[in-house]
């Protein structure tokens, strides 16, 4: 009999085919079946999205989009190298050497070797990341996200191209970018909390060679930033694509919602600081300290900036990080083209 009621007892719930096809893959959704129901819905009702897509305001969403995109890959990209180079290759006892052991004289050492790098804000981004990785004090390495692909070489060769009679321009650039990134490096050096600023941390390669860990720290934020990127451009798409064109000449007409206005501006377009000169020196109907604000302000925070320090840093620091930046840039803005121009 013991026997005999064994035999039952084997045949577990487990082993019942009806019963284990919940735990298998058939259960779940994948990214595959979500593609192949996107594209069947796109082929059953393509007219409808032609028609869609083929509409003035979706012509120039798409014109922002790939242009915004296309402008900050590149620099994205150089940023990312620059990221794995120093994390693998770059000892961390070479930044205690390099910069001064007190945060208050960090700050504008930092400040001034943002100079350095011939890149936009894309690039500086997981730059600053690495460097809080490796044991930089956050304040020095704001100071570098900010003035990084404000006053780089690139940057004020491209604002002295564009402003050709206006050489006033470089200068005040110069001097906004740089005091700006000083002065917030040392308002998070006091204000900051250490439980605002979360960077990412890559998991250790265990048994990798320095190449691999080079390479999978590559892939891992290029995927990372390179998503808050395409976030940003979106945002920033939509709204060029429906704010009205009027609010423009409005804005221009009064001194003070001039310089608000060009500031909120640079926020919205999200262009890359090797272009926004260009783009300032076309809005003539505008005062140059206004013109000033935009070119401080834009490659500080915009949309795709603030998604990507989001991204990288964490919400609790964009969300305080950023409202900062843009009031003290504009603050800036404003005193140095009093000054200067």
């Amino acid at each position: 009999m013991a026997l005999t009621k064994s035999a039952p007892q084997e045949g577990t719930p487990h082993d019942e085919p009806g019963e284990s096809a919940p735990a298998g893959p058939q259960g779940r959704v994948t990214s595959p079946l979500v593609l192949t129901l996107v594209l069947l819905l796109l082929v059953t009702f393509q007219a409808p999205v032609r028609r869609a897509l083929s509409a003035p305001v979706m012509q120039s969403w798409t014109t922002v989009f790939v242009a915004v995109v296309v402008q900050a890959l590149p620099f994205l990209v150089l940023g990312v190298l620059l990221s794995a180079a120093i994390a693998v290759y770059v000892p961390p006892s070479f930044f205690a050497r390099a910069l001064p052991g007190r945060p208050a004289l960090a700050v504008p050492v930092a400040g001034l070797a943002g100079a350095v790098l011939p890149g936009c804000e894309c690039a500086s981004v997981p730059v600053a990341g690495a460097l809080v990785r490796r044991g930089v004090t956050p304040a020095a390495a704001l100071a570098f996200l900010l003035s990084a692909p404000a006053i780089n070489p690139v940057v004020l060769t491209a604002t002295a191209v564009a402003f050709p009679r206006e050489p006033r321009m470089v200068v005040a650039r110069l001097a906004g970018g740089l005091l700006v990134a000083c002065v917030m490096g040392w308002l998070w050096q006091r204000l900051g909390r250490t439980d605002w600023l979360r960077p990412p941390r890559h998991a250790p390669h265990e048994g990798a060679t320095r190449g691999e860990t080079f390479w999978n720290s590559v892939r891992h934020d290029v995927m990372h930033a390179g998503g808050y990127l395409v976030l940003g451009a979106m945002a920033a798409a939509t709204l060029k694509a429906v704010a009205p064109q009027s609010w423009l000449r409005t804005a221009a007409e009064n001194p003070v919602f001039s310089v608000l206005a060009l500031a909120v501006l640079a926020v919205v377009l999200s262009i890359c600081s090797e272009a926004d000169a260009f783009v300032a020196a076309s809005l003539t109907q505008f005062s140059l300290t206004a013109r000033l604000a935009f070119l401080v302000v834009g490659p500080m925070i915009d949309l795709k900036l603030f998604a990507m320090q989001a991204g990288t840093f964490g919400r609790a620091f964009a969300v305080r990080f950023a409202p900062a930046t843009f009031v003290l840039a504009v603050a800036v803005s404003v005193l140095v083209g009093t000054v200067l121009l």
